[in-house]
């Protein structure tokens, strides 16, 4: 798992791109990325596979906020990214990973 962040220099925001390992990913034939940034939708960001089988994403988020994300394995089971810059409890006994831009 990974999670690159580029600022732009013209634009008050920074594109992150989300990262999968196929190793973290496991069987999963759809990974799909689900956080404040979209409303918690299940659907709204997918993550594409790689030919490596790794899955990712890029989106463009406002700087100088942090926002909480999780991913969504075939539409049932969520995971963190061991990449993120923090983590947070969440209403459902577990954590949603941070990202700061």
């Amino acid at each position: 798992m990974s999670l690159k962040k580029t600022y732009s220099e013209k634009k008050p925001t920074c594109r992150v791109t989300f990262k999968l390992s196929k190793e973290d990913a496991g069987k999963a034939k759809k990974v799909n990325l689900a956080g404040d940034f979209n409303g918690w939708d299940k659907k709204s960001t997918p993550l594409k596979m790689l030919k490596n089988g790794d899955f990712s994403v890029s989106i463009d988020l406002e700087r100088e906020k942090e926002y909480q994300f999780r991913y969504l394995l075939d539409g049932s089971v969520w995971v963190n990214d061991n990449a993120a810059d923090r983590y947070v409890p969440n209403d459902f006994f577990s954590e949603n990973s941070v990202v700061t831009v």
